[in-house]
């Protein structure tokens, strides 16, 4: 734009000049200027409008649970949602979460909770923050016997030798047994004629075979599995004081392992009618109809 006022003003001579201005030559010089101040205002609106698009993610949950009168620890104990991760979610302090997955699920509760579009949360974080290349978090207990199981690789070409190298010296010590049996011969028994007064005998009564009852192990590892809906669970080692083992939504269609090797495991269920229990293979039965509390064992669900 520049460039054509100038070319302009030597065309048609510039006001310094001897020459005088016409009306038209003036008038063209300011439609150039309108226009050109014009665009750069119309680039402005364009990047604001861009900006306008986004918004407070943190900032807007804080204000609609004030609005509502409510407390971080009104929330917990409404969602099951610590209060520190609330806090976070409000500061938008992304590190101080599990992750991506569980960032996401909380954002959805919370803002549905609050009577908020939870899908425009998730949708406003996924453009803004989330990480699509981060692993999916792990128990840390899980991720422990994980590691103790697979430690022991190297030890596994060991324990394989030894055991063939017993298996060799059981059927060498076998052979040899036998082949020492079989050259001694029995002497035949001294006969002996004596008389003996027969006695009438009594018959002898059959022995009752002894039933061996073959008790199946139990199994050691149930899986958790969100069939119908995503489904809120806490889950604590031993009882409801032990130390939490999983705290996240369970999305559905996902699947949680869960180990029982060590004694049984506290759930706090938030939505029971989406989460099927397996135990061995075989769904287990027993969870209540509402948001609660049951203890998992080897042997199945009981009330908590």
């Amino acid at each position: 734009m520049r460039t054509i006022e100038l070319g302009l003003r030597n065309a048609l001579g510039s006001p310094g000049n001897s020459e005088r201005v016409t009306p038209a030559e003036s008038a063209c010089f300011t439609v150039l200027r309108l226009t050109g101040s014009r665009a750069n205002r119309i680039g402005a609106d364009v990047r604001h409008s861009r900006q306008w698009g986004m918004f407070e993610i943190g900032g807007s949950l804080r204000e609609a649970r004030l609005k509502r009168g409510l407390t971080p620890a009104d929330v917990q104990k409404a969602i099951r949602i610590r209060d520190r991760y609330l806090q976070a979610l409000e500061e938008e302090r992304w590190e101080a979460l599990p992750g991506d997955a569980y960032v996401k699920g909380f954002l959805r509760t919370y803002a549905d909770y609050l009577g908020l579009d939870g899908n425009l949360y998730v949708d406003e974080y996924n453009n803004r923050y989330a990480h699509n290349d981060e692993l999916p978090f792990v128990p840390e207990r899980f991720a422990r016997s994980r590691s103790r199981l697979g430690g022991g690789s190297l030890l596994r070409p060991a324990i394989a030798i030894g055991v063939i190298v017993a298996i060799v010296a059981a059927v060498a010590a076998w052979r040899l047994s036998g082949s020492s049996g079989n050259g001694k011969q029995a002497a035949p028994p001294a006969s002996t004629a004596t008389t003996t007064p027969t006695t009438p005998t009594k018959p002898k009564k059959k022995a009752k075979k002894r039933e061996h009852h073959v008790v199946a192990a139990l199994p050691s590892r149930a899986v958790l599995v969100a069939s119908r809906g995503d489904c809120w669970l806490w889950i604590r080692s031993g009882s409801a004081s032990g130390p939490t083992v999983y705290e996240a939504t369970l999305t559905q269609g996902k699947r949680l392992p869960v180990d029982l090797r060590r004694g049984p495991v506290w759930i706090d269920v938030g939505d029971p009618p989406s989460l099927d229990v397996r135990l061995g293979g075989k769904l287990v039965t027993g969870l209540p109809k509402q948001a609660g509390n049951v203890l998992l064992t080897r042997t199945g669900l009981k009330p908590a």
